[in-house]
């Protein structure tokens, strides 16, 4: 039986590393078609966070897996209501989601080094005022 055996997972990780985890500061707010919405914390948990909109039509979630290989997670999941195509007089609730995930192996990649290659991919996909992605999002590979 191994001195960590005792700990809970979070504690085990907590005493390794030396450190306790740092939440987001709480509310986080996002802006959305030059509205700004608070989104406070809704829920944690071991390694995940869920920030809400009041109305529950913005969620961003930040969690960390770590495994054979460590991911972090952050997501902004949008929903609004629209007429439904087939039925045009009643609404339906439609959604998206849009990730960013660092996926790194345990030892290799400091947390400089996976800034500097996000800092890297976020200047290729914002330039020129996001024409990367309004390709992307027009279908272009």
């Amino acid at each position: 039986m191994s001195i960590l055996s005792a700990f809970s997972q979070q504690e085990a990780k907590i005493w390794l590393l030396g450190v306790m985890p740092v939440a987001f500061t709480d509310p986080l707010s996002i802006t959305i078609s030059a509205v700004t919405t608070p989104l406070p914390r809704t829920s944690v948990d071991e390694d995940e966070s869920l920030y809400t909109s009041s109305d529950g039509l913005i969620r961003v979630t930040a969690s960390h897996d770590i495994g054979k290989r460590t991911r972090r997670l952050l997501k902004v999941e949008h929903s609004k209501l629209t007429s439904d195509p087939f039925k045009p007089t009643e609404n339906v609730r439609v959604s998206m989601s849009h990730y960013i995930v660092f996926d790194v192996p345990p030892a290799g990649y400091s947390a400089t080094e996976q800034l500097a290659v996000y800092t890297g991919f976020k200047a290729l996909y914002s330039a020129t005022s996001d024409a990367l992605i309004t390709k992307l999002l027009g279908g272009e590979s």
